[in-house]
């Protein structure tokens, strides 16, 4: 009995056992399903979706990039792609296919061999690859016909995709940016605003049954893409070719080895109308190397196929993106002693502008004797003067009487120890001394511009803090934003980072800074008649294997009595000819200004002199009579002369077009039968300007003059032509001659 009841009781256990391990299954089974259905619902429920659906990006479309004015610097553009499916190909019935294919699409895209079409479908394990990524509709339509002609199109693929285009090519280069073939930008604006730029990508979704095939109209959702926003920037077109237009003109005439670059800045707000780098590059083709890289590249005689090659070209096409005027740093030589000036102003160590200082080409600073660059000195000079003609020995004297800690104070306020923060990717920053180890000597050297570096863009930015009275501002380039619908979403706010300096002292220093440039200043090739312009050269060393190498430059602002923009240039290492930055510089300073303030709405304002002098312009006399041509020019108030026999104006000089002088410019007429004819181009490169004039109206070419100012009361002689010596022209044909602008130290 006993015996029975402990196998009941042992009976009875065994089912409380199990009766509480189902319990607790199926407990623990409620728990699971209302954890998936609560908390992994959405997970459980995208992996049956991605099982039963075909999920399809929408791309999204890439927002514009705009000059202030709404001119479209990058946009997209439809191009086409063509790709071969070499599996396909491969196991294709018919007559060798995969040869008619590399033949029929050679002969129709240009730069692709048959060689490298065999390459592609010689890839029989590829399900598809693309042989051209970009070509036009009319080439894509050649190759659709040709595919549907020959029995192709299974093997064959003509795809629709939209891309990025610069409608302006080259323009703004270093600005822009580009995008990969991915669409991703990869340089400039197009990186620093790729998140804005790109928009985000949306989906289609499609149900399939369980061999993959769409089952439409059973399960589909629509995610719509959103396009990327519109960025309107601070750029000017018209400025920046006029920027870039001066920028290849120096490097044109300096044979600058390491480029040049420019900035202009609206000085009250800090908005960036132009910004270049010279030489520039081709936007819509950034991978081929430009003229100048090319070559570099053919002088090393190095194979194409050659990893020696691919490296130098790579090297040299990051040289070629590199934003020069934004990512590099220099010497700023004599442009800083505009910063040095403003500060001993500002702590009042120099209270009188005609105290008198001595230069005698050199100086003692502790244990250094150190040089001005007028070796022979400046002798007796004010205040005024010693900025003006940019005398070391001044500044290093001025300098000292507020010692190194007031200096590095304005250094740093001037910002000149951090970056702008301009919305640019790789922005450089200077390289300066350390509080800590500041010395006499270094202070010495720092106030003419030596031994730091700073980036083109800090310097014109804080010679801005000058021009607009005093505030240091934030530097910028995109000054709104825009979505898909128009809704502005961004909208740039003038940020004032300090003030730097007191109005009353930054309108001293534009006083006298545009003296210099009206008189006989180092910064006198600056001066653009009608507009009174504030500007300062430099002349720097370099740090490096040449003892010689220099780099000029050139910053300025107008008007000077009502500051709005600045310009500055800097050219580094000028090889031909003068190295000084009021020759290589400051001229192309002054045709920036020249173009852009009369555009921009600046008002010229002329002097009597300068209004006696104002240019008229040369109207056609070519084929009129003696008498004609005396009675028009006489009505018009120009000066003139005859030269030649005959009855008939055969040739004219200056050319067509051109602006000269009333007062003082004479319009030389020759006279001839009026039969034209041919005649050859002489060389006059090293006559005087005076012979060269008289050879070329006897042989009855018309003259058209650049570099020099002051030209028809100067002496100079020829620097260059163009056309060449040598070359058979018709009489009458413009003649263009090239004299040196004045040569001013600094």
């Amino acid at each position: 009995m006993q015996e029975k009841d402990r196998a009941a009781q042992r009976t009875i256990r065994r089912s409380a056992a199990v009766a509480l391990f189902l319990l607790l299954a199926f407990g623990f089974l409620l728990f699971r399903i209302f954890m998936i259905q609560y908390f992994d619902f959405e997970r459980y429920q995208k992996k049956v979706l991605d099982q039963l659906t075909t999920k399809s990006p929408v791309r999204a479309d890439r927002g514009q990039i705009l000059d202030a004015n709404g001119r479209v610097l990058a946009g997209n553009r439809t191009i086409f792609r063509v790709s071969v499916f070499p599996h396909a190909v491969a196991t294709a019935e018919g007559e060798n296919p995969g040869e008619k294919i590399a033949v029929g699409l050679s002969s129709r895209i240009a730069g692709l061999t048959v060689e490298k079409m065999r390459e592609h479908l010689s890839h029989t394990g590829d399900l598809e690859r693309t042989v051209a990524r970009s070509v036009e509709r009319e080439t894509a339509d050649t190759v659709l016909k040709f595919a549907l002609a020959e029995n192709l199109s299974d093997l064959i693929s003509v795809k629709a995709v939209s891309t990025r285009y610069y409608p302006y090519g080259t323009l703004a280069s270093h600005v822009l940016g580009f995008t990969g073939s991915d669409g991703q930008g990869l340089y400039g604006l197009e990186y620093q605003y790729e998140e804005a730029l790109a928009g985000v990508s949306g989906s289609y979704i499609t149900a399939r049954d369980s061999s993959g095939n769409a089952l439409p109209n059973r399960y589909e959702a629509y995610v719509p893409a959103t396009d990327g926003y519109t960025l309107t920037t601070t750029l000017d077109a018209f400025v920046q070719a006029a920027l870039e237009k001066q920028l290849a003109a120096t490097l044109l005439e300096s044979g600058a080895k390491n480029r040049v670059c420019g900035i202009v800045m609206n000085v009250n707000t800090g908005a960036i109308l132009g910004m270049a780098t010279a030489p520039s590059f081709d936007l819509n083709d950034p991978f081929t190397p430009n003229e100048e890289s090319l070559a570099i590249l053919q002088a090393l005689g190095l194979s194409e196929d050659s990893e020696e090659y691919r490296t130098a070209k790579g090297k040299l096409l990051l040289e070629t993106w590199s934003n020069k005027a934004a990512t590099e740093i220099y010497m700023p030589g004599s442009t800083f002693k505009t910063m040095t000036c403003s500060m001993v102003l500002e702590e009042k160590a120099v209270t009188d502008l005609d105290e008198r200082f001595f230069c005698s080409g050199v100086m003692a600073v502790a244990d250094r004797m150190i040089h001005c660059h007028k070796r022979g000195g400046h002798g007796s000079l004010t205040f005024t003067e010693g900025l003006q003609k940019s005398c070391n020995p001044v500044m290093m004297t001025i300098s000292a009487r507020i010692g190194c800690d007031c200096f590095y104070r304005y250094v740093s306020s001037f910002g000149m120890l951090e970056k702008t923060g301009i919305d640019l990717p790789g922005e450089g920053n200077s390289i300066f001394h350390a509080a800590s180890s500041f010395t006499e000597l270094d202070l010495a050297t720092a106030s003419f511009g030596q031994n730091f570096k700073v980036s083109v863009l800090q310097m014109i930015t804080a010679v801005s803090a000058i021009a607009n009275g005093g505030e240091l501002l934030q530097p910028y380039l995109v000054e709104k934003m825009n979505d898909s619908a128009g809704n502005e979403v961004y909208r740039h706010e003038r940020t004032v980072r300090r003030r730097v300096i007191s109005e009353e002292t930054a309108q001293t220093i534009s006083s006298i800074l545009a003296g210099g440039v009206a008189g006989d200043g180092g910064a006198k090739n600056a001066y653009v008649p009608g507009y009174r312009v504030a500007a300062k050269t430099g002349t720097s060393e370099k740090i490096g294997d040449d003892p010689n190498a220099r780099i000029g430059s050139c910053v300025g602002y107008a008007p000077a009595d009502d500051p709005q923009y600045a310009v500055i240039i800097v050219v580094d290492e000028p090889t031909d000819g003068s190295k000084y930055g009021s020759v290589v510089a400051a001229p192309y300073v002054a045709g920036v200004f020249s173009e852009i303030l009369p555009y921009l709405g600046v008002e010229a304002v002329y002097t009597e002199q300068e209004e006696a002098l104002r240019s008229k312009t040369v109207p056609d006399l070519t084929g009129l009579s003696r008498e004609k041509a005396a009675d028009l020019l006489m009505g018009a108030g120009f000066l003139f002369e005859f030269s030649g026999e005959g009855d008939t104006v055969i040739g004219q000089s200056p050319a067509v077009g051109s602006e000269i002088t009333g007062s003082e410019a004479k319009i030389l007429l020759t006279l001839g039968d009026g039969v034209t004819s041919e005649a050859t181009v002489p060389n006059l490169i090293g006559m005087s300007a005076s012979l060269a004039i008289e050879i070329l109206l006897r042989a009855g070419f018309n003259l058209s003059v650049a570099g020099a100012k002051d030209f028809a009361l100067s002496d100079k002689t020829v620097k260059n032509q163009f056309p060449a010596a040598g070359s058979v022209l018709p009489r009458g044909s413009v003649i263009t001659l090239y004299f040196p602008f004045d040569e001013v130290a600094e």
